[in-house]
């Protein structure tokens, strides 16, 4: 699948920034008043956050240590997974959010009114999924609950600036201010994991850091870009302009895998975004991704993926 950028990136890990196009599942501003607690129940593939605009929670995510949330910081919760927030460690037992009454101002945005009448909080907060393989495979490196601090993370003004046009645009209700307020919080979760790639040790190992590679980067782009193309190691060879050997010693030590074995994953990965969409036929994603035989694209995507391409594609279609 070729990607039609309207503009070129600079570099292969902007490229890939720009594949964070988010679907949002559902947008929700939450007025609660201690002392309350509310579970936000777990999501296959998708990415949670929450945006305090007024007053301060707690975020408690698996068995870690509950996390402060105040004024103007945003948490991310990818992977999934459920979670719950508190007006104080302790408080319960939550309400589950999707089982509230809600006062909704559109198909996915919803007013969330809750709590015992004390003091105020006042948050954003969000279920997005992502369509792009490039963008999945981001987010699945991300770790289990990513911060962004009002005023403990250095560097983000850009992230606390968004913050605070939700927190105005909040304050003075006007008409479409839900439509601003889920861009915005789209925009939110794109820098938070722009803020994390640029800080994080580990956004410099795997393939992430192998996109920053020089050389190497080059040949992932184009893999990204066009993983149906008739790719061999000695083209991709070509792409980071390095010999064939040393391409393939140097791929491996940064990505993990050998190069071929990589674009067969990314193939299948991106033919089974594909094929979850319940539009495409096995026969034309085979083609797509290089295949002449549909068999051949069987064998492979049931190895990798762990289920044949029309039980996803019949998943899809129901």
């Amino acid at each position: 699948m070729t990607t039609d950028l309207p503009w070129t990136p600079s570099d292969p890990l902007g490229e890939s920034l720009h594949l964070l196009r988010m679907r949002g599942a559902f947008y929700c501003r939450t007025e609660a008043s201690a002392p309350w607690a509310l579970e936000m129940p777990a999501y296959a593939d998708s990415l949670s956050f929450h945006v305090v605009t007024a007053g301060c929670c707690w975020l408690e995510v698996g068995v870690s240590e509950p996390l402060e949330l105040r004024p103007g910081d945003l948490a991310l919760v990818p992977h999934g997974r459920g979670h719950i927030l508190r007006s104080a460690p302790g408080v319960g037992p939550p309400g589950r959010v999707d089982q509230l009454p809600q006062h909704y101002l559109g198909e996915h945005y919803a007013v969330l009114t809750y709590g015992g009448g004390g003091d105020p909080t006042r948050l954003i907060c969000g279920v997005v999924a992502f369509d792009e393989p490039a963008a999945r495979a981001l987010v699945d490196v991300l770790p289990d609950v990513l911060h962004v601090g009002a005023t403990t993370s250095p560097g983000p003004t850009s992230v606390h600036d968004t913050v605070r046009l939700m927190a105005a645009e909040l304050a003075d209700l006007r008409p479409g201010g839900e439509a601003v307020t889920t861009r915005l919080a789209d925009i939110l979760v794109v820098q938070a994991i722009r803020t994390w790639l640029a800080q994080a040790p580990e956004a410099r190992t795997g393939w992430l850091g192998a996109l920053q590679d020089e050389r190497i980067g080059q040949a992932l782009t184009a893999i990204h870009r066009d993983p149906g193309d008739d790719w061999t190691l000695e083209r991709l060879a070509r792409q980071a302009a390095m010999s064939r050997s040393s391409f393939a010693a140097r791929f491996t030590e940064l990505v993990g895998v050998p190069p071929m074995a990589y674009l067969t994953r990314w193939r299948m990965a991106v033919a089974n975004a594909r094929l979850q969409d319940g539009t495409a036929t096995v026969s034309g994603v085979a083609a797509s991704m290089g295949y002449r035989s549909e068999a051949a694209f069987s064998r492979a995507f049931t190895r990798v993926i762990g289920q044949t391409p029309g039980s996803v594609r019949r998943k899809a279609a129901h």
